[in-house]
């Protein structure tokens, strides 16, 4: 099968690789679901905490702050997939699925004080699930401000979408902290919510898209997550063609190296054995596969092998051919949603 998991685990490399993570001011995270995520990465001269306490880390900066927890039963997943007109990379730390369920309110709902807020501060501050119904994320917001906790009370019982609930469209004005969890963490965010058709703050954001919620999906269909797992935080290694807000820069084969070190390791063996019989393929002149009998998860591949190749490799003679098999412009695209860096 494409989506089997690489046959070995070590919850202690899994740590090691968080560990790096975190304190990698060039590495972004998101935690959420298929049309409701937050996000959370900082600068490189930001000032932030950084905690290690051997069960759990934290990175915490005035905009934001990342909790994990370490979990034995967390799988890394790696991949890449197509994106605009380069690609994106990205490791997903996935549950079993009978494993990563949290509260599934459909209503928004008091809490009480946030006693596990990140900084000490904030811990009586009052938290509100938002009443998403994820699978694998509870999404809430947090205030200590006696004014906006009182708008916050004044939606409780109702979904956030309801037409008769104010509290949806009254979510930029008020602009609590975000918090949103999982089984194994927690983002928050404080900077403002932007009004409809407004543009993210860079730095830690959230996004909340109805249309996207509405599919009740755990993860975008391009996400080549293997059957009974499901993806409950995402890290986002350094790009090697992006800064951390999505800028373009000079390409760092450096980055793509390392990036390429974890696809081998954590990466679903059948997908990463396609990509790497494709740019053999390529360097040896060969003229393209059949596409006929490749689902989707392989085409993709195969797509970013080729754009791949494109970068690094311009002159293969056969690049061209490649190229107009598979990434064509009518070509069978994906669906990009977040999380996708």
């Amino acid at each position: 099968m494409t989506d089997a998991l690489p046959p070995t685990h070590d919850p202690s490399e899994v740590a090691a690789l968080l560990r790096a993570a975190v304190a990698d001011p060039a590495t972004a995270w998101s935690l959420g679901s298929f049309g409701a995520v937050a996000e959370f990465l900082r600068d490189a001269d930001e000032p932030v905490r950084l905690g290690d306490d051997g069960a759990r880390l934290e990175a915490r900066t005035a905009r934001g702050g990342l909790r994990l927890r370490f979990d034995p039963a967390v799988r890394p997943v790696a991949y890449e997939t197509a994106a605009g007109t380069g690609w994106s990379q990205a490791v997903a730390l996935c549950l079993p699925a009978d494993a990563c369920a949290m509260s599934g309110r459909g209503v928004v709902t008091e809490l009480g004080p946030d006693a596990d807020a990140l900084a000490p501060e904030d811990r009586d501050g009052v938290l509100f699930d938002i009443g998403l119904g994820l699978p694998q994320t509870d999404a809430c917001v947090r205030s200590a401000d006696p004014r906006v906790v009182e708008r916050l009370r004044a939606g409780v019982g109702r979904a956030l979408f309801d037409p008769e609930n104010p509290l949806g469209r009254a979510m930029p004005e008020l602009s609590p902290t975000r918090v949103f969890l999982g089984r194994f963490g927690r983002i928050e965010v404080g900077q403002p919510i932007p009004p409809p058709g407004g543009a993210s703050p860079e730095g830690p954001h959230t996004h909340v898209l109805p249309r996207l919620l509405a599919a009740g999906r755990t993860h975008a269909a391009t996400a080549p997550i293997p059957d009974g797992w499901v993806p409950v935080v995402h890290l986002f290694p350094p790009h090697p063609a992006k800064d951390g807000n999505g800028r373009p820069i000079p390409f760092d084969r450096g980055r793509h190296a390392a990036f390429q070190a974890l696809l081998e390791r954590h990466g679903v063996p059948a997908l990463v054995g396609l990509k790497r019989a494709v740019l053999e393929a390529l360097h040896r002149n060969d003229p393209p596969i059949d596409d006929a009998a490749l689902d989707r998860a392989q085409r993709l591949a195969v797509r970013v092998a080729v754009r791949q190749a494109a970068t690094l490799s311009p002159g293969l003679p056969r690049l061209a051919d490649w190229v107009g098999r598979f990434d064509r412009p009518d070509a069978a695209g994906g669906e990009e949603a977040r999380p996708a860096r």
